[in-house]
């Protein structure tokens, strides 16, 4: 639905027939660390995440999930090594 609040007559996923789904009925700017995400977008001289009401929540306990900017580190798994067939080995 069109959003009628904060982003007027642009496409929101929060909107239902009652209004803005989202508890406060507005959504927030974003914070500093979505600077260069994919999915902010600029309404009124101020920025808007597409995909969250309050881009604060998502960064409160760490990286935002539905970030774009951020590329999560794989861990390295290490494989166990036997000592016997690893001392074994290197006799040969």
């Amino acid at each position: 639905m069109l959003c009628t609040t904060v982003r007027d007559q642009v496409e929101c996923p929060f909107m239902t027939l009652q209004g803005c789904s989202y508890d406060g009925n507005v959504c927030k700017p974003i914070v500093p660390q979505c600077e260069g995400c994919g999915r902010v977008i600029e309404y009124a001289s101020k920025h808007y995440c597409q995909s969250q009401p309050n881009p604060a929540a998502k960064w409160k306990l760490g990286n935002c999930n539905l970030a774009t900017h951020i590329v999560a580190e794989k861990a390295e798994a290490k494989q166990k090594v036997n000592p016997i067939k690893a001392s074994k080995r290197g006799k040969g």
